[in-house]
């Protein structure tokens, strides 16, 4: 919950850098493709990675990779250096992280509880997300009211070492097969397969696909922004 918190207090704080530094409808909407269009293109191959390599280093390393483009993204804002090209650019770099960390997140659960404490276990976990969710752009919109953009990035970049202290006195049980290892795209190819077969997933991906639809719906978008009074 608090690296969730991190996460939308950041994302407070470039909606309000951005629309500090331009009005161009394009940059500020490049702003939310910055940052979805990685988890777009990245999740199928970061979920079969998930499954291959040790998740635990895995989660190590994106979380390592977002701190630092955390922090670098709160000292280039703090001297003054972040121009909205360099914005884009870390906000990038935060949603690849975002896209290589979600699948090997959410499939350690399994591994931290007994099989009869899973549901409980992930419908806590949906608490915790949407308690940070309901929160976090509050908290962060009083602290780029209170210090600046810059204050929010570093305590975005304060909530990943936390995770990182968590994941690094984790010790994970090793998981031996006898089985030879397996290619990112032939696991990618296992799973649409498993996917095109699977009425649950089927439901799941149409549910999904109505509700982005939803969304997308003119000034229904996750993000609204009002540029010469329209929305983009």
């Amino acid at each position: 919950m608090v690296s969730n918190l991190g996460a939308w207090m950041e994302d407070v704080g470039e909606a309000w850098l951005m629309t500090e530094q331009t009005a161009s409808p394009l940059l500020v909407s490049l702003l939310q493709t910055a940052d979805a269009l990685p988890i777009f293109l990245l999740a199928l191959p970061a979920g079969a990675l998930a499954d291959i390599v040790d998740r635990r280093r895995l989660l190590l390393f994106t979380q390592g990779w977002m701190c630092a483009a955390a922090i670098g993204l709160g000292v280039l804002t703090l001297f003054h250096l972040t121009t909205p090209w360099v914005l884009l650019a870390f906000t990038s770099a935060l949603g690849i992280g975002t896209a290589l960390n979600v699948p090997a997140w959410q499939a350690l659960t399994p591994e931290l509880v007994s099989y009869e404490e899973l549901p409980a276990a992930a419908a806590l976990g949906g608490v915790g997300f949407n308690i940070a969710r309901a929160l976090g752009p509050a908290l962060g919109g009083l602290v780029v009211a209170a210090a600046g953009p810059w204050a929010v990035f570093l305590l975005n970049a304060a909530s990943f070492l936390a995770v990182i202290v968590v994941l690094y006195r984790w010790q994970r049980v090793p998981h031996h097969s006898l089985l030879p290892a397996e290619r990112v795209m032939g696991a990618v190819r296992a799973g649409l397969r498993y996917t095109r077969h699977s009425p649950a997933l089927q439901a799941v991906l149409v549910r999904t696909v109505a509700f982005l639809s939803s969304s997308a719906a003119p000034c229904g978008g996750y993000f609204r922004w009002s540029v010469d009074g329209n929305c983009s």
